[in-house]
């Protein structure tokens, strides 16, 4: 199998603080490794090691091949860098804005201006290509952002929480945009503390928690590591969620998470058969409820799991 990116026992300290400590990377060429973990986990600190930023006090990386610290400017010839907030010049319009790149990448004035018609048609911005970038909706400069990432025809992305910020129509349109990158051979790195993004988009996980690597796999293989499926109840008296916690602990034999401001109990199960069990405690203890079933495991339960708090919160 051939790997876009490599990274072995990368290790960078900031003082008394450990961002990475010993994380091992591995991403095969034309799929998208989703770097999933809480802000200040480390997610933002790999990305610059590997875009040769900044150097690791240990360990070793490799992009397309070349060393970050002996063939950093190799490497800087094959990726493009995408950050939280978009990098484009507001007061440019969206030609403006990329032609200057293809100029700074030396491209000739024609073929600057060829390759900015043809990333405005991919990313569905030709009609407002005359438009200054400051009228742009947050989608839009997104995927003018991700349009000037590609300029340079780079084999490699990294997307370091692109969607930060953005209202969920936006959100989806960039997905699009990252789906098409990768088919057509793009390899992408993306990290992001919204687990239905990495669900939705990653072909791998990485779950970064504290500078630790603490997991890695498919989504499946993640959420199969919490259980097949997750039991959820939800009682239509909110004063019986106590109850109801203790009533699904007992059958399941695991802790179960309470959602106080949904008014819900949620457990993983590896036998779907404890339904039943739940249905008739609940039937004997008297407590009425509003919804119960089962559902697959989702990746907000599988870091919860895994590192003892959810993804939103700070490390």
């Amino acid at each position: 199998m051939s790997y876009a990116i490599e990274a072995e026992g990368l290790v960078k300290r900031f003082g008394s603080t450990t961002a990475l400590n010993g994380v091992d990377l591995a991403v095969p060429t034309g799929t998208i490794l989703g770097v999933l973990g809480p802000n200040g986990a480390g997610k933002t600190t790999a990305v610059r090691v590997l875009a040769t930023l900044i150097k690791p006090d240990a360990g070793r990386a490799r992009v397309g091949g070349f060393d970050v610290l002996t063939q950093a400017q190799s490497v800087r010839a094959r990726i493009a860098v995408t950050g939280q907030y978009a990098s484009i010049d507001e007061d440019l319009t969206g030609t403006e804005n990329l032609t200057m790149i293809g100029r700074l990448l030396e491209l000739s004035r024609r073929d600057a201006k060829a390759r900015a018609r043809e990333l405005l048609e991919r990313f569905e911005l030709t009609e407002a290509a005359g438009r200054s970038a400051k009228t742009y909706s947050g989608g839009m400069r997104r995927r003018l952002d991700l349009a000037a990432s590609l300029v340079g025809h780079p084999d490699v992305i990294y997307l370091d929480e692109p969607t930060t910020g953005l209202d969920p129509r936006s959100r989806g349109e960039v997905w699009s945009t990252i789906r098409a990158l990768v088919a057509d051979g793009v390899t992408v790195l993306l990290t992001t503390q919204y687990l239905d993004e990495a669900d939705q988009l990653a072909d791998s996980i990485a779950v970064i928690d504290r500078g630790e690597l603490i997991a890695t796999g498919t989504p499946d293989q993640l959420k199969a590591q919490v259980g097949d499926q997750t039991i959820e109840v939800h009682p239509l008296d909110e004063a019986d969620l106590a109850d109801v916690e203790a009533i699904v602990a007992a059958v399941t034999r695991v802790r179960p998470t309470r959602n106080q401001a949904r008014g819900l109990v949620t457990a993983p199960v590896a036998e779907p058969t404890l339904l039943a069990d739940v249905v008739r405690r609940l039937d004997d203890a008297g407590i009425a409820v509003g919804e119960l079933g089962l559902r697959r495991a989702s990746l907000d339960e599988v870091f919860l799991t895994l590192t003892g708090h959810p993804a939103e919160d700070a490390a």
